[in-house]
């Protein structure tokens, strides 16, 4: 497969978020700010970058030879474990603002869901390990990309008058609804 077009279907077309629904916890948690959500994204495209090149040597020069493949998952999982450890601990020291910002959703990055499929996907797809790197930074990308679009049109649609009923969350679920509809129209691009 070609790297671009491997980066685009990850970042874009296959999006995590709005093809998959994988990641919704810190999308709709996270996206109130725009501080937050780049700051998420961030740590999130470290956290799932770092934890796939790992989980990819893991794989092939541990659970191959060794022929346990079986254990994956649980190595998998635990590895993330430890990356999130180590990234809370660094965005704490060196930004306490930020840290805030992100609250519990932050130490919530382990269970995310999209950091652990970024790492199975890349092993199941049997990408090489460009392609493994390539993916595990376009995938990231278009997390934050998402996070980044909703939470500049969540703060706009603060200073705006939305009908009771649709305040908060149900207006947010609507418009993740229309970008899912409007990303989905890339589908024949690749």
């Amino acid at each position: 497969m070609n790297l671009f077009t491997l980066f685009i279907s990850a970042m874009l077309i296959d999006n995590i978020i709005l093809s998959r629904f994988i990641g919704m916890c810190p999308f709709m948690g996270v996206s109130t700010r725009m501080e937050s959500a780049v700051g998420m994204g961030l740590a999130v495209t470290f956290v799932i970058f770092c934890s796939s090149i790992l989980s990819y040597a893991l794989y092939y020069l541990v659970l191959v030879p060794m022929e346990l493949e079986y254990m994956e998952l649980i190595t998998f999982i635990l590895l993330i474990a430890a990356f999130v450890q180590f990234t809370d601990m660094f965005i704490k020291k060196n930004s306490p603002s930020l840290y805030k910002q992100l609250g519990i959703y932050l130490p919530l990055i382990t269970t995310n869901c999209a950091v652990l499929y970024v790492a199975m996907d890349n092993i199941t797809q049997g990408y090489s390990l460009i392609e493994t790197m390539v993916n595990s930074i376009a995938v990231p990308a278009g997390f934050m990309l998402m996070l980044v679009i909703f939470a500049t049109i969540r703060e706009r649609l603060r200073g705006n008058d939305v009908p009771k009923c649709f305040e908060g969350n149900p207006i947010a679920f609507v418009i993740a609804a229309i970008m899912a509809v409007a990303f989905a129209s890339l589908s024949g691009l690749v």
